[in-house]
């Protein structure tokens, strides 16, 4: 199995605890959280109707889209109220104050 790429997308101090961002890699929109310090990416738009998940409210491990309020656990991508609803996930890791994203 191929080792993954991992991208750099920010730095640690750009994401403070309980928030999230928008990047993009290689065209690809992802949303990252910072949930007590630990990191976790998801693909950026809401499955219901797109809505911009970088907007919305990270609440402990729980996101909710700024549209319509759906909500998912951003360690697992897993929506809260139907866990056969499931955003793309993404590894990331911290190497020293880089952030990156394994696409």
């Amino acid at each position: 199995m191929p080792e993954a790429d991992f991208r750099s997308v920010g730095r640690v101090e750009d994401i403070p605890p309980g928030t999230i961002r928008a990047v993009e890699v290689d065209d690809q929109e992802i949303a990252i959280a910072n949930v007590d310090g630990e990191f976790f990416a998801t693909q950026q738009h809401c499955l219901h109707l797109q809505g911009p998940l970088a907007e919305g409210r990270l609440e402990g491990k729980t996101l909710s889209c700024p549209w319509h309020g759906w909500q998912y656990d951003v360690r697992t991508g897993k929506n809260e109220f139907d866990h056969s609803i499931q955003l793309q996930t993404f590894e990331v890791k911290v190497e020293g104050d880089e952030v990156k994203v394994a696409v």
